[in-house]
């Protein structure tokens, strides 16, 4: 969840609302802390690999879970991409071997992933620390150089509500990663107590930290400044008493990109996993390596497709495709969650709200990526009905 998404989306959530983005913010965290508990509630019921795809299986039928593990591996097989990308941009120099760089980056990870769930939590501990060190540096120069009293003093241009809720669908881009834990349920001990632990604790953690690095850039830029720059937060911190930490942000963001990447790569690949099993992807893709117990042919898969849509592919406008892609995942986990009758962690007023916020937030999300999100959907599903038509062999 700390991932490429705090360094670069408050530029499109400024365009979208200006200084209002701080409403998309707490709209987004409402959105999120709903699907957290939704999440939280189906992966103790169900400790297996899969995520939504399986729920919305177990708790509303076959073609509800395959709209939820579409969605999700088509989604973030291109958010992998973009975060490829995100990583070579600050820590490559331009040219034109940034992609082969980018799709060279996504093996090796994907080799990490590979040799099993405990490496890939070690190495993501690694990155996180550096990560949240840079994080914590950002604050402090921002905050220091006294953004937030810059950002009480400035008079918000009006916004619309459509604006404020487009940004808090932009946002939730930068949420989304608290399902992937549930995808990793079978390879967690004590999944019905550690699962829930984890997505609530992780996503109070996020919350707190993009409200501080927000504050600290829309304070120190203005919100047409941030709106403009490809880069906000390193921009604010060039603008800050500590320009000096510039480099530090660049290679934080690098690394927070590559280990948003490797936890794409370990959710992807176990969701494909579990549509496997069940017949909606190729069930070559079910097969679970004998030593190292993950899903090797789905990461090896899932490896190749993000590596070769980093040499081809321009994913400069993700965010907007992704934020549909993952409303739709959790609009399904939340109706999965809304139907669930035991294990139930909260009352079904809160998976209610959550369903209906995440429907009000794709239909409010830019019209290309509304259109681009429903056109992939669309081809799933249709591939999805040829294929159960077909007569057996």
């Amino acid at each position: 969840m700390i991932g490429a998404g705090v360094f670069v989306v408050w530029a499109p959530a400024a365009r979208a609302a200006g200084a209002w983005l701080f409403a998309g913010l707490v709209l987004a965290a409402v959105v999120a802390w709903c699907n957290a508990t939704s999440s939280a509630q189906l992966a103790a019921r169900y400790p297996s690999a899969g995520g939504t795809y399986l729920y919305g299986r177990e708790e509303l039928g076959p073609w509800w879970g395959f709209l939820a593990g579409w969605g999700f591996v088509v989604g973030k097989t291109a958010s992998a991409a973009a975060m490829a990308l995100t990583a070579v941009t600050y820590l490559v120099p331009d040219g034109w071997w940034q992609r082969p760089v980018a799709a060279l980056a996504v093996v090796a990870l994907a080799g990490v992933n590979y040799r099993g769930i405990t490496r890939t939590a070690a190495l993501t501990r690694v990155l996180l620390a550096a990560v949240g060190a840079v994080l914590v540096a950002v604050v402090a120069a921002t905050w220091l150089g006294g953004a937030p009293g810059a950002l009480a003093r400035l008079e918000p241009a009006p916004a619309t509500p459509a604006g404020v809720l487009q940004a808090g669908g932009l946002i939730f881009f930068a949420f989304a990663g608290y399902a992937r834990i549930a995808t990793l349920g079978e390879e967690v001990r004590d999944p019905r107590r550690a699962i829930p632990r984890a997505i609530w604790i992780a996503l109070g953690v996020v919350v707190v930290l993009y409200a501080f690095v927000g504050i600290g850039t829309v304070g120190t830029l203005g919100p047409d400044a941030v709106a403009a720059s490809p880069a906000p937060v390193l921009a604010a911190v060039e603008a800050s008493p500590a320009p000096w930490l510039a480099p530090a942000v660049r290679v934080g963001a690098g690394l927070a990109a590559l280990g948003a990447l490797l936890g794409l790569i370990a959710g992807i690949g176990r969701t494909a996993l579990a549509m496997a099993r069940h017949g909606d992807l190729p069930r070559p893709l079910a097969a679970v390596h004998p030593r190292f117990g993950v899903p090797h042919v789905a990461e090896v898969a899932v490896g190749a497709a993000v590596a070769g849509l980093v040499l081809v592919a321009d994913l400069r406008e993700v965010i907007g495709f992704s934020s549909f892609g993952v409303l739709v995942y959790y609009a399904v986990a939340n109706l999965a969650a809304w139907r669930q009758r035991e294990g139930r962690l909260a009352p079904r007023a809160v998976q209610g709200l959550g369903l209906a916020l995440c429907l009000l937030l794709v239909a409010a999300l830019p019209v290309a990526s509304v259109a681009a999100g429903a056109a992939v959907f669309a081809v799933g599903l249709a591939g999805r009905l040829l294929v159960r038509r077909r007569p057996p062999r």
